[in-house]
Order: C-alpha cells, then sequence, then structure tokens
C-alpha cells in the first residue's frame, strides 16, 4: 500500500480528501503543518501540499522535501491561478493542481506520480548491503535481514551516495545534512558515523564502506 503525506490546515477539506484517498487504497497521514514533517518524510511514497498553511508555506515545505528526498513526486494544491505561482511551484514540485478539483482528478494524477516514479527503481550494491533508494531501505544480504536506520543516519548516507566515491569534507557532510555551518570541534557527526557504521558495517572497527580519509575526512565507494 502506497502512503501519502498530506498537509492541509482547512479542516473541513483536509478531511474530505484524506477519506477519498483512502477509499482508493492509500495509507494517509495528514498534517495541518509542516511542523512534524520529519517525523514521516522517510516513510511516504508522494506529497501533497497546499500551498497556505501556517507558518512554512507549502513551497518551502516543498522545497525542503525535495532537497531531503529527490526520489519523493510532490503535487502543490493551490487557491492561487495566476501564472507566476504556478511557475515558482513547477520550480521544484512535480505537478500543480489548482482549486477547486474533482478529487478522482487528484487521484489520477497520484498514480501517473507513483508509476513515473517507480518504474526506474535503482538498487545499489555496495559490499554486502542492497539499497533500494526510492523505498529508502536497506538489506544486509550475508544477514538476510533489513538494516533500520535513524532519520538522520538514512540522510547521511543518503549524502554519502548521491557523492558515491568522492572524499568528503567534515563540513561539506555537516553543511549538506544539517543546514547548518560546521563549528570546529563538534562531535555531532563523527557520533552519527560510528552509530551509521556499527549498523552497515561488518566490522565497525575496521570500516570498509565509510572510509576514513586522513586528514581531509570521508568517502564511500560504489
Amino acid at each position: 500500500m502506497f502512503r501519502i503525506l498530506y498537509i492541509e490546515d482547512e479542516s473541513e477539506i483536509g478531511s474530505w480528501i484524506s477519506e477519498v484517498l483512502q477509499e482508493n487504497g492509500y495509507d494517509v497521514v495528514w498534517l495541518t503543518s509542516g511542523d512534524q514533517l520529519e517525523k514521516y518524510l522517510s516513510s511516504v511514497d508522494i506529497a501533497i501540499l497546499d500551498v497556505m498553511l501556517p507558518g512554512l508555506d507549502g513551497f518551502s515545505i516543498g522545497k525542503r522535501i525535495k532537497r531531503e528526498r529527490t526520489d519523493l513526486p510532490v503535487i502543490m494544491l493551490s487557491a492561487r491561478t495566476a501564472v507566476e505561482d504556478k511557475l515558482e511551484g513547477l520550480s521544484f514540485a512535480d505537478d500543480y493542481m489548482t482549486k477547486p478539483f474533482h478529487p478522482e482528478e487528484l487521484v489520477a494524477r497520484i498514480e501517473v506520480m507513483l508509476r513515473r516514479f517507480q518504474k526506474n527503481e535503482e538498487v545499489l550494491q555496495i559490499q554486502h548491503l542492497e539499497i533500494f533508494p526510492k523505498e529508502m531501505r536497506i538489506m544486509n544480504n550475508d544477514a538476510n535481514n533489513e538494516i533500520q536506520l535513524t532519520g538522520k543516519q538514512y540522510q547521511l548516507f543518503q549524502y554519502f551516495l548521491r557523492h558515491i566515491n568522492q572524499i568528503l569534507t567534515k563540513e561539506q557532510l555537516y553543511e549538506g545534512v544539517w543546514e547548518e555551518a560546521y563549528i570546529e570541534g563538534d562531535k555531532t557527526l563523527m557520533v552519527h558515523i560510528r552509530y551509521l557504521r556499527q549498523k552497515i558495517e561488518i566490522n565497525p572497527a575496521k570500516p570498509t564502506i565509510i572510509e576514513t580519509v586522513r586528514g581531509i575526512g570521508y568517502r564511500v565507494r560504489a
């Protein structure tokens, strides 16, 4: 069953659309703002966002989603019909629907997006790991089990995968994943890499997937 992240602050519309989507066989996470985005982002297959939201608007949330999950299709919903609004939405989102719309049209567009994004599933093989980026799933083929990562651990590993075979500095990694300036001496990155190695390496004491490049940073080899 596909899972939809739906962000809409108007309770009547949100309840109605959620019910329609559930009737069409989807599991729906309905939020009224982007405050809990991180909690659900790793587990959904598509995001549907209203533009006018309290706090961060839908455009800002959509851009954030695309930074963290380029593989996740995003559909914007808005009463704004101006060309400049549509152009802003389509600069990052995969579809833009203006209100009012028929729910069957939304369901049809969701199906199109899911087919498009699921069609070209890429599987990465790195040593004993089999990685399914679109599903955000990592299998340990030696142990024949799935490796469970926290959200931040997966974001860090995903950043390595987007820069496969490249040597990355601590500054690049921290700023790319945490989106904040790196402060010399901060141990946050090192702690996350240590925990990540404990989950994905055969021998975390002698890592072969996340390599330490002395004096520079880290690298993941394909």
